[in-house]
């Protein structure tokens, strides 16, 4: 989901179309998202037809249906995004596991806020489950499993004996071939994370824990708690289940702490909450964080320059963007600034959204 992230948020082309819409896992609801697609897709052709000729809007609808027909819905997760730009040949969609508002969106950028959101309110992580016999590998999302790895991993360590005996030197020996194969274990690891750079959990005894954070490469991807227990045996579900607490109480730890920042931010100069003010401040380099609130989506329009907030009860104009804290996202990320999604509530202070800058 990353390597898509960064793809589709780069690029920048008229008439990019962005539908979004939310899903059900099981059936019978997930037919409905049939209707409610179909549904979507007339309103963005709509909206197509309203500001370019003919030709050229059927050409894009004709690209959305395309990607409608090849989707299955048995598979759905809890949300669904396409994505379509016909002059750049882009024509997909993503599943993600995240709720979302069902809308259209039609700009020079693609509307990738929910993915960002999937990457950052859906906690992806890895569970390694370690031994000095054994090593499995699982990926999850929260409380569910998304997978358990099977081409490298299980690794098993062929050098370890259960019955070391009395010796000094043989206990030595056993010691230093587990650390031989939590090193390769750790390699293995790495290049997995390589290709997806998620956290690590550790799922081991305390002693195994320590040793292998000896040896470890990337020591700030590895969680700094562990599962404790030798759970090799156990359904990978079953060990998901038990670490997903765990991983929930690190996030609002996290979450309270980034709270803290904007809160020590006021009144220092360095908090802004003005749309056209943090706006400024992003195409100076200047904003480090953005706060924003779950669910939070704010239609504008640009009027020289000035962000033009449009009311609920506003006449929606031909030319808006759908949703300018998206935007303000957007171009943060391409100044390496980065976004943390709160609660609900938890900047009413601040009407959902403020930003930190670094000087």
């Amino acid at each position: 989901m990353n390597k898509k992230l960064n793809r589709l948020k780069k690029i920048q082309a008229e008439n990019c179309v962005t539908i979004i819409l939310n899903t059900h896992r099981t059936a019978p609801d997930n037919q409905k998202e049939v209707i409610t697609l179909k549904n979507l897709i007339k309103e963005a052709g709509d909206r197509l037809h309203e500001t370019l000729d003919k030709k050229e809007a059927e050409k894009i609808l004709e690209s959305l249906t395309k990607v409608e027909a090849s989707i299955d819905h048995s598979h759905n997760l809890d949300s669904l995004i396409l994505f379509v730009n016909v002059a750049e040949n882009i024509a997909e969609y993503i599943r993600m596991p995240i709720p979302v508002t069902d809308r259209v969106v039609i700009g020079d950028t693609f509307a990738t806020r929910d993915l960002l959101r999937a990457v950052h309110l859906k906690s992806s992580y890895y569970i390694l489950v370690l031994s000095q016999q054994k090593v499995r590998l699982l990926q999850a999302i929260n409380d569910e499993l998304v997978h358990e790895f099977t081409e490298v991993f299980p690794l098993e360590n062929k050098g370890f004996k259960t019955n070391p005996g009395l010796e000094s030197t043989f206990a030595a020996r056993q010691t230093n071939l587990t650390n031989e194969f939590f090193n390769l274990v750790d390699k293995e690891v790495n290049k997995v994370r390589k290709e997806n750079a998620l956290p690590v959990l550790i799922c081991t005894d305390e002693a195994n824990f320590h040793e292998y954070l000896k040896i470890a490469d990337e020591k700030e991807s590895i969680f700094e708690m562990s599962l404790n227990g030798n759970k090799l045996e156990e359904k990978a579900g079953t060990i998901v289940k038990e670490a997903w607490p765990m991983i929930k109480a690190e996030i609002e730890k996290q979450n309270n702490s980034r709270k803290q920042e904007l809160d020590q931010a006021v009144g220092t100069g360095r908090f802004l909450s003005d749309v056209n003010e943090i706006s400024n401040a992003i195409k100076e380099g200047r904003v480090q964080t953005l706060f924003v609130q779950q669910g939070l989506f704010q239609p504008a329009v640009l009027e020289n320059n000035f962000i033009k907030i449009i009311g609920e009860n506003d006449e929606k104009p031909k030319q808006m963007i759908d949703d300018i804290y998206d935007e303000l996202i957007e171009m943060n990320m391409d100044y390496n600034g980065d976004t943390v999604f709160l609660p609900e509530g938890s900047l009413k202070e601040f009407n959902g959204f403020g930003a930190i800058t670094r000087y």
